[in-house]
């Protein structure tokens, strides 16, 4: 029977391609935590803990979280199926770790690391992409509609910046194909003045997003909306414009407002789903496994989302491709008409360098998975 042997961690510091800079936050790198899950028979499943203010996490914490409290849940535990078969002992068991470590009060960027290392792990053994092992958990073996897209489409996020660098970074990303624009904003920029600048840069076809990364209250963030659509920019929709857990004000800005509000850093759980729909606060989610502390509970996010019948679009922090490619491969199973808007998974586009070798890569908007078992990563580059 294949059992985990061993968590290893690996800190990594990976320059940006440009500053990224938001209402919270700014960063020139990557520090991030990949976790590699070994099998008794020598397999590596991988994960990633990514640091920063948003995850609430540092790199000292994630890999004292790693090795510690989450390594004594898994370790020496059968880790993925028994034989061919997609049931039995081990499968059992490898739900069990991920159950715990889905209840675990360790931090859930650190738990999101362990949980895809060994969902990466348990697909590896079955001889399945992480998108089809995924599939499979949501619908069952063989079952219709199962099957995972090859590719996903991201957006492409603006840094906040001033009206004339953001127009120059609108055209010139409308330019390499992207089909969907996310500006960032704060509250000390003109929204107006800016966003006029992309739509004139990016033209009439591209999809534009705000995201405010909670920097209004609820009656700026009313008028800053109001005034976008006087002004017939046509913006998709406009995320977390007020402070996380304010369920109040993100509702009275929906009710309020004709553009879509999606909620982000409000939603990191199935009990903030339960406030979110109690309120009737937004009528769309980011679903980001950080938050969720992997994909086991964003798994069971997606669907409860989807459920309910709201929208759903699965995003990320500043990433690797390691984590880029476990969200990817979870978005993969949306239906062809939500998978049809753009998800929000252009982190791993920021960096100068990818920090593993294999898995999933960018093709301007598109994520191609990649073909091999698991998540398709050989190691560290």
């Amino acid at each position: 029977m294949t059992r985990l042997t061993e968590l290893r961690t690996h800190r990594v510091r990976v320059p940006l391609v440009g500053h990224f800079t938001t209402a919270v936050r700014s960063a020139t790198e990557l520090e991030t935590v990949l976790v590699e899950a070994v099998d008794s028979d020598g397999r590596s499943g991988w994960g990633e803990a990514p640091i920063s203010r948003v995850t609430r996490l540092s790199t000292e914490q994630a890999v004292a979280s790693i090795q510690g409290p989450l390594a004594a849940l898994v370790l020496g535990r059968n880790s993925g199926t028994a034989g061919s078969g997609a049931a039995g002992p081990a499968a059992g068991e490898l739900d069990g770790a991920l159950a715990q470590l889905e209840r675990s009060s360790e931090p859930a960027a650190a738990r999101m690391a362990v949980d895809c290392a060994l969902h990466d792990l348990a697909a590896q053994q079955l001889g399945l992409t992480l998108g089809a092992y995924l599939g499979r958990a949501m619908h069952g073996a063989g079952a219709a509609g199962a099957a995972p897209a090859a590719t996903v489409e991201t957006d492409m996020t603006l840094s906040v910046a001033p009206p004339e660098e953001l127009a120059a970074k609108a055209a010139m990303h409308a330019a390499a194909g992207f089909r969907c624009l996310k500006v960032k904003l704060d509250a000390g920029m003109d929204v107006l003045a800016s966003m006029r600048a992309v739509r004139a840069a990016a033209g009439p076809d591209v999809v534009l997003r705000i995201d405010a990364n909670q920097a209004f209250d609820a009656g700026t963030a009313i008028r800053i909306i109001r005034d976008l659509e006087d002004a017939g920019l046509e913006i998709e929709l406009a995320e977390q414009p007020v402070p996380a857990g304010d369920w109040a004000a993100l509702a009275q800005v929906s009710a309020a407002v004709d553009t879509p509000v999606m909620a982000d850093e409000s939603l990191w759980t199935l009990a903030d789903l339960d406030r979110l729909l109690q309120h009737n606060a937004a009528p769309l989610v980011n679903i980001k496994l950080a938050k969720a502390g992997g994909l086991r509970h964003g798994r069971r996010l997606l669907e409860r989302a989807r459920a309910e019948g709201l929208g759903v679009v699965i995003g990320c922090m500043l990433e690797s491709p390691v984590g880029i490619a476990a969200a990817a491969s979870l978005a993969s199973l949306l239906p062809a008409t939500d998978r049809s808007a753009a998800q929000d998974l252009d982190g791993g586009l920021w960096l100068a360098a990818s920090p593993v070798a294999g898995g999933a890569g960018y093709s301007g908007r598109t994520i191609r998975l990649a073909p091999e078992p698991g998540l398709g990563i050989s190691g560290l580059s």
